[in-house]
């Protein structure tokens, strides 16, 4: 697989983290939209291109080492500034259900480590994402 841009690589992620319970629920769906029509990182993202890296996603989640290889793909795309932007994103997709299965809070423990984010940054992240999801 070529190199991949960091936009890619960070729908890759938001993808794997929805599908790291088995399924992408339609909430998660939505959450994928508003964020790449709302951020800044995804400025200029043509969003017609979505289905393709999604299948591209799909292709490498049905690898062995699939997961190990888009986190890896993340770090090769996306500069280290952009860590943090891209553990938050892994945040808002799994915080966008309300609660978090296990599998997806493996996915976001690897990223942590992957993107060597100390405890008071991604807890910060964590805690923002769970303020906003709230419900009365």
């Amino acid at each position: 697989m070529a190199a991949m841009n960091p936009q890619d690589a960070l729908v890759h992620l938001m993808i794997a983290v929805a599908a790291a319970d088995g399924q992408i629920s339609g909430i998660e769906r939505r959450e994928f939209t508003v964020l790449l029509g709302t951020l800044p990182v995804f400025e200029g993202f043509d969003e017609s291109r979505l289905m393709d890296i999604a299948q591209d996603c799909g292709a490498l989640l049905d690898e062995d080492d699939g997961l190990d290889r888009i986190i890896a793909n993340v770090r090769a795309a996306v500069p280290q500034t952009l860590y943090e932007t891209a553990y938050a994103l892994a945040v808002e997709v799994v915080s966008a259900d309300v609660s978090a299965s296990q599998p997806e809070l493996r996915l976001l423990e690897m990223l942590r480590d992957a993107f060597e984010l100390d405890r008071l940054t991604a807890g910060a992240i964590e805690h923002s994402a769970r303020v906003r999801y709230r419900k009365l």
